[in-house]
């Protein structure tokens, strides 16, 4: 019934602001219920069974939409997507994500896919099934990382190239030491495995500089882009925002030469 549509959260680069990618975030407008939040509507589509068709859908929709931008003259450079854990339970999904990269005409490096840390722990075959995907060629990210319990050793065996530090950690690092620190630990695990590390949920100005001093200069969160309708992600993004944008460096650059 087109009820269920999809909204995309910019990802930066905290030093120069530079769009890196997005992820896709699910939504569901119900005639009935209003706006449906995932929390509410996922884990019923994974009771039922709904979830593989629903991330299927997910799939296809955001691999088209970037393939949509590009013609449109906006480069994303990574579209990321969230797997259930459903999802990985029920075998293999190599075969079904290299079928939507074809039917998208998108190549395999733009799509990362994002799985948290109980998935992992908790799904057999994990390591085979994250085997198969990364043979497709996609990206794969550590979700939520640090709320779960995994391994260390069984993290160093993961062909993952990302990991994403939970908002949980980034909200209350003004309020907490202990959020610090581990936020701190997970960019130097990331660093010493050479691992890309995403701050999730920053919101303000203290928290992105706490970042950036510590080595993290990748971010979403409200402070950088709220999730957003294709058309605004294309109008803040696009074309001449990127050509303004790179006047406005070039002509700080050239006062600095001068100076």
């Amino acid at each position: 019934k087109r009820e269920i549509f999809l909204q995309y959260q910019p990802q930066v680069e905290t030093d120069t602001g530079r769009l890196v990618g997005v992820e896709a975030l699910v939504r569901w407008n119900s005639p009935e219920l209003g706006m449906v939040a995932p929390v509410r509507f996922i884990p019923v589509a994974e009771d039922t069974g709904f979830i593989s068709q629903l991330g299927q859908w997910v799939l296809a929709e955001a691999c088209s939409q970037m393939t949509r931008w590009d013609r449109a003259g906006l480069y994303v450079p990574k579209m990321a997507v969230n797997l259930s854990v459903r999802q990985f339970e029920r075998g293999s999904i190599a075969p079904m994500v290299a079928g939507v990269l074809l039917e998208a005409g998108l190549e395999a490096g733009r799509l990362q896919l994002e799985v948290t840390e109980s998935v992992i722990m908790n799904t057999a075959d994990a390591l085979q099934h994250i085997n198969d995907l990364r043979a497709v060629g996609v990206g794969l990210a550590i979700d939520d990382f640090g709320t779960g319990y995994s391994s260390l050793a069984y993290l160093s065996q993961l062909p993952v190239q990302t990991l994403k530090i939970d908002r949980s950690f980034i909200q209350d690092l003004a309020l907490d030491s202990s959020n610090e620190a581990i936020a701190v630990a997970i960019i130097q695990l990331g660093k010493s495995l050479n691992l890309s590390v995403v701050a999730e949920g920053v919101e303000n100005e203290a928290q992105a500089a706490f970042l950036l001093r510590h080595g993290c200069r990748l971010a979403q969160g409200n402070l950088y882009g709220r999730p957003a309708a294709p058309g605004d992600i294309l109008a803040h993004w696009g074309p001449q925002q990127e050509k303004e944008h790179n006047e406005s460096n070039e002509a700080g650059a050239s006062e600095a030469s001068e100076a």
